[in-house]
């Protein structure tokens, strides 16, 4: 150790004088002068050295990686940081990967935990686990299953509750019916039919009492007085009794006393009323004039009507002014009320007493105008050509070509002319008259373009455009009058009013009536039908736009008044209004109502075949065809109904006693449609509704074959072990002898049908046999089960007798050949309970597979030819 310590002193002394040698030899420098250090000094700058140089020895690669950093903008030192605040946190994934979830390996886990926590023998360990898992598995289940049926009870609540009270506002909403009145098992009005659980329920009155409908929404309201107007107009269209549909509509909405909304110029009141005056209600229809005209001068007398009524108002408001006295002609209730409204102008020409002394105001054109917008020409005195002229135009829409020429000139001339000074201003009254009587459009549009101002309200502008109305069948453009005058026809009307949005006549839905009302004065009646269709508010005028389509379907209007824009075909318009009332009865068909769904369903297919004219065949051959085949559809929605049958066809018979009478007084008719509808029935899977008809037109041959294959399919499913198969094989079997035994009894039954009879209760008897057999293995009787498979007498499998001609299988009905095959199954099953001790049984399975092999082309089973193959 001191030669270890010697040699370290060496070597330290010989690097001083080696440092002191260097520095005598060094020359000193002005850019680096001499600097002196200790010993303590060279070890700290040493360490410090170091420190630098560790820094300096980074790998190349991270080095390499800050720069790449730097470039990019990043801060290393900055992501160093947040790194070291980063913390990874394993998922249930990581934990349990997905291949892992099983129960198996949930219990395997489960065990490892505690058998590495405890000391317990390790099948006590498993057993543990297991109870636990079976235990939380029921907890969770349970609680699952709790929470399910809690809401489906809740949901299955509400859903009741609301039919309930919708059942309860349908009932208190229809009028009270003496049921005194009618005889029990007919329609009556107001009656509450309920046929959705049992068709034995009766479709007279309920005994429930019915409040009263002022309690009622607006919408449930109208649905009930309609309805019953439906159903007194389908009454009377089918016994050929005169109805006006639109003055009943207008009545039955009356009744209600439906207080207008302020601010409203146009209610429903006023559309049904202009319905009435549109659809001739109000007046004898003139001959003489085709159905447009007719429409637009109906609009026009509308319009008279209000006119006339807001004089009269006038008048009552004003009575001093009026001066009207005891005379109630019509000339001077026009003096009264101009009277009043130019009040404001002096003298009146009718009330001056000396001319000479101050001229009066000339109103002899506000009288003629008032008087012919009044319609009371009856008691003018003014006799001037220019208003029989006008009287020409308000009877039939049309003037002679020389009279619409010259008012054409007299127009030219007061239009050139212009207002004189000193000349009243009045004159406008006579342009307007002159314009009407010429019915061009040069001068209808002149006059609007010049005067602006001169009607005040759209109801005015209306009807001088609607007076203004030429009757031009291929459009205006196609008739010229003499001169090259181009009347104004119904389309520039539609034309000039379809420029504008609904929105601007509605006011932005502050008055939503006045849009519809414009439609039907200008004649654009499906348009109309459609748009009120789309109302859904809480006013109902979706309602009232059905019972609108219904009258115009029943005048067969709808196509009058279509524009060139409205591209719509016969049948295409028909078919619109027919879905409306169709849609509109469904309503009634998801409350169970199928009386009132019923009247609706006859209306929606009366649209379609024109109308009026369809209820007596007088329409068009493709319309009435058109109607017959919708008719037969909706009744036959009605037939698959719970309930339809009870109400159509009545509590027995082939619908003499029931509602389809009504539409089908022909009884082979009736008999063909009822036969159609029990085979949609079979294709909707309603064989109990087809049995029942076809029970009802006397068909038990039909009858019976359904029968037969419904029995078939039930013994096919008893075979293979369900559950209901044995009750379902004997309630067919009861029906079947049911329909058999009230064949016998049945009146005019033809030779044919007798043999078809004849040949499915032998169907049915095989099929019972085979039912039987099925019934015997099944508990467990199998010697007697083979005992009967050998005494069927239409399979050859008796080992006693014979081998019959391959063909016996054949001859079999399909609906025996489909069980065939698990009957032979049945009896080789049973074959392996059974002792053979005298060489039967093995008879049998040979008679089995002689028959199998006769019959290869049947395409048997596969696990059928597997048995006969093991027995063998």
């Amino acid at each position: 150790m001191n030669m270890a310590t010697e040699s370290d002193m060496s070597s330290w002394t010989d690097l001083l004088h080696s440092s002191t040698k260097i520095l005598e030899q060094a020359a000193p420098s002005a850019q680096f002068p001499p600097l002196q250090r200790n010993l303590d000094q060279l070890e700290a700058l040493s360490k410090k050295l170091k420190s630098k140089t560790l820094r300096a020895e980074a790998p190349s690669q991270s080095i390499a990686a800050t720069r790449l950093l730097a470039r990019e903008g990043l801060n290393a030192e900055q992501l160093a940081r947040d790194l070291k605040s980063f913390e990874l946190k394993t998922t249930f994934e990581d934990v349990f990967p997905a291949e892992a979830t099983s129960v198996e390996e949930y219990l395997q886990q489960r065990f490892m935990r505690w058998h590495m926590s405890s000391d317990l023998d390790s099948a006590e360990v498993h057993e543990m686990a297991m109870v636990s898992a079976i235990q939380e598995a029921q907890k969770d289940n349970l609680k699952s299953f709790n929470d399910c049926m809690m809401k489906v009870m809740k949901e299955d609540w509400q859903k009741e509750k609301c039919d309930f009270l919708q059942s309860l506002s349908r009932i208190s909403t229809l009028p009270r019916t003496n049921s005194s009145d009618s005889s029990a098992g007919a329609t009556r009005p107001g009656q509450i039919v309920s046929v959705i659980s049992s068709p034995q329920i009766s479709s007279g009155p309920s005994s429930i009492g019915l409040a009263p409908l002022a309690n009622k929404p607006v919408l449930v309201k109208k649905a009930s007085v309609y309805a019953e107007v439906v159903k007194n107009l389908n009454s009377a269209r089918e016994r050929g009794l005169p109805f006006k549909p639109a003055t009943a509509f207008k009545g039955a909405y009356e009744s209600l006393g439906l207080e207008t909304s302020g601010g409203k110029s146009v209610d429903m009141q006023k559309i049904w009323h202009l319905l009435q005056t549109l659809m001739g209600e109000d007046i004898a229809v003139q001959r003489n004039v085709s159905r447009k005209m007719s429409l637009v001068i109906g609009a026009r007398r509308h319009l008279e009507w209000g006119h006339e009524k807001y004089i009269m108002d006038t008048i009552q408001s004003h009575p001093v002014q009026a001066a009207l006295g005891g005379v109630v002609g019509n000339l001077q209730r026009i003096c009264a009320f101009l009277r009043i409204r130019l009040r404001d102008y002096g003298v009146l020409d009718f009330d001056a007493g000396d001319a000479r002394r101050q001229p009066p105001v000339d109103t002899t054109w506000q009288q003629n105008l008032f008087l012919l917008e009044d319609w009371v020409l009856r008691g003018s005195n003014t006799g001037c050509q220019i208003i029989s002229c006008f009287k020409s135009v308000c009877f039939s829409g049309m003037v002679s070509a020389e009279t619409a020429a010259v008012a054409s000139e007299e127009c030219d001339k007061m239009l050139r002319m212009g207002d004189r000074v000193g000349r009243a201003a009045y004159d406008k009254k006579k342009l307007l008259l002159y314009a009407i009587v010429s019915g061009s459009r040069r001068h209808i549009d002149r006059l609007l373009r010049d005067l602006p101002t001169l009607f005040n309200t759209i109801e005015d502008f209306l009807w001088f455009k609607l007076s203004a109305v030429r009757d031009c069948p291929g459009g205006s453009s196609s008739v010229v009058l003499n001169e090259g005058l181009v009347p104004y026809s119904l389309d520039d009307l539609q034309n000039y009013l379809n420029k504008f949005e609904p929105s601007y006549y509605t006011k932005n839905g502050k008055d939503p009536l006045v849009y519809p009302y414009v439609l039907l004065l200008s004649i654009q009646l499906l348009p109309t039908v459609l748009y009120l269709s789309k109302e859904m508010g809480v006013e109902g005028y979706n309602v009232d736009a059905t019972h609108i389509s219904i009258v115009l379907a029943d005048h067969g209007v709808l196509l009058e008044g279509a524009g060139a824009g409205q591209k719509l075909g016969v049948m295409d318009a028909f078919a619109e209004a027919s879905s409306i009332i169709w849609q509109y009865g469904l309503v009634y068909l998801r409350s169970g109502d199928l009386s009132t769904v019923l009247e609706y369903y006859a209306q929606a297919a009366a649209a379609v075949g024109g109308g009026q004219l369809s209820w007596t065949g007088k329409g068009n051959r493709d319309q009435q065809w058109q109607r017959n085949l919708m008719l037969k559809q909706l009744l036959t929605e009605l037939l698959l109904r719970d309930g339809g049958i009870y109400l159509l066809l009545g509590p027995r018979g082939a619908g003499e006693e029931g509602e389809l009478s009504r539409f089908m007084t022909d009884v082979k008719a009736r008999q063909q449609f009822l036969l159609e509808a029990s085979c949609q029935c079979q294709d909707a899977g309603l064989y109990d509704r087809s049995i029942e008809i076809q029970k009802r037109i006397g068909a038990f041959s039909l009858a019976l074959d359904t029968i037969n294959k419904c029995l078939s399919e039930a013994i096919c499913a008893l075979a293979r072990e369900r559950l209901d198969g044995e009750s379902q094989t004997a309630g067919l079997i009861l029906s079947g002898n049911e329909i058999l035994e009230t064949y016998k009894y049945y009146p005019e039954v033809s030779f044919q049908e007798r043999e078809h009879v004849m040949e499915q209760q032998t169907v049915l008897r095989q099929l019972e046999a085979i039912s039987s057999i099925h019934k015997l293995a099944r508990v467990g009787h199998y010697l007697d089960a083979l005992r009967e498979v050998a005494k069927l007498p239409f399979l050859p499998l008796d080992p006693r007798a014979p081998d019959t001609t391959p063909d016996v299988f054949q001859n079999l009905s399909s609906h025996v050949q489909a069980c065939v095959p698990d009957l032979l199954k049945v009896a080789l099953s049973s074959m392996d309970y059974v002792t053979d001790t005298d060489g039967s049984l093995w008879a049998l399975r040979t008679k089995i597979a002689n028959f199998l092999a006769n019959n290869l082309h049947r395409n048997w089973p596969r696990d059928l030819y597997e048995k006969v193959a093991r027995a063998s």
